[in-house]
């Protein structure tokens, strides 16, 4: 498409855009092939067949692709890819913290898509975390979010424990701890103090 810019090309070859044989590498290949031509060296060269000698991509370096092309994913959420682990560590879906009692110990995670500290809310701060299944709602008092508050503003995810409160269908996780959470997945930009 001699409309589109090259970078503009590439990056859609890395989102998966370009992608018809589900092979992205295939697609930057391609791309850079019609980008660098081979000159009056390769001229008489037919290049017919000619094959991605690079692997496909897996699913992280596909997930990291997606992030860093668009800021998101259609694929799996990053979540979803820990899973195993989160269960390990004893750390419950979103999507199951209805079924759990009011006022229980509970552990939660997610990529933080958004944290607020209205100011008349008289210093507490309230974060959205997502996981595969869900959103958490979290509650930080002013006084573990002064204690723990470079984790809270300066990371992607983060692992909270807390008390539930299950008020009449308002879920939400009352913060005990706060731990950054580090995974091989690129975080998404989150919607901070709007």
């Amino acid at each position: 498409v001699p409309e589109l810019h090259a970078g503009n090309l590439e990056t859609l070859a890395q989102i998966g855009a370009l992608n018809f044989d589900g092979h992205r590498r295939g697609a930057l290949w391609e791309v850079a092939r019609r980008r660098r031509p081979g000159g009056d060296l390769f001229a008489e060269v037919e290049e017919v067949g000619v094959a991605c000698p690079l692997p496909t991509m897996t699913p992280m370096e596909r997930l990291r692709s997606d992030f860093l092309g668009t800021g998101l994913t259609v694929g799996r959420h990053p979540m979803a890819h820990e899973r195993e682990r989160l269960r390990r560590m004893n750390v419950v879906p979103a999507g199951e913290l209805a079924g759990r009692r009011d006022n229980s110990p509970v552990r939660v995670a997610g990529c933080v898509i958004t944290r607020q500290r209205p100011e008349t809310a008289k210093g507490f701060a309230f974060l959205s975390l997502e996981d595969e299944t869900g959103v958490s709602n979290v509650i930080v008092a002013p006084g573990l979010f002064e204690k723990r508050k470079q984790e809270v503003l300066g990371y992607p995810y983060l692992m909270i424990s807390g008390v539930l409160q299950n008020q009449e269908g308002a879920i939400s996780v009352k913060a005990q701890g706060v731990t950054p959470l580090h995974l091989e997945a690129p975080g998404g930009r989150s919607h901070d103090f709007h």
